[in-house]
């Protein structure tokens, strides 16, 4: 289950940036026996993926979009990513089961806020979930 938690959540952040992007985000959800949220720009310069049971319906409790401000995600997201990508190297004291690959979250970016709400509260549902602490 961790395995599928992991590789779920890594395919999720497969994020291919460049220097131009357009700002428009569209966002596709689709249901079926687990939760999937895709979100993509229209140029697929970058794409995210979230397959996890019951994010979908956490993220429904979850507080607004407008609630955050763009700043607040990108720093938190780059501070998560970071700490991630540090337990992801440390395979003998984190488990690497729910630690499986690095996030490529570039802060020189701007993925808009689509993106990076829906990264950030998967994080705090990862956290809450597997009682981690990033």
């Amino acid at each position: 289950m961790k395995n599928f938690v992991l590789i779920g959540f890594i395919i999720a952040l497969i994020v291919g940036c460049s220097a131009q992007q357009n700002n428009k985000v569209v966002a596709d959800k689709a249901v079926s026996k687990k939760d999937t949220i895709r979100i993509a720009n229209d140029s697929l310069e970058y794409e995210v993926i979230i397959i996890e049971p019951g994010f979908d319906s956490w993220l429904a409790t979850a507080k607004p979009r407008s609630y955050y401000s763009l700043t607040f995600l990108e720093n938190k997201n780059y501070l998560f990513v970071n700490e991630y990508n540090r337990r992801v190297l440390d395979v003998y004291r984190y488990n690497p089961n729910l630690y499986e690959m690095r996030i490529d979250y570039d802060p020189n970016i701007h993925y808009g806020l689509e993106v990076n709400y829906l990264l950030y509260n998967y994080f705090i549902y990862f956290q809450n979930r597997y009682k981690q602490k990033l």
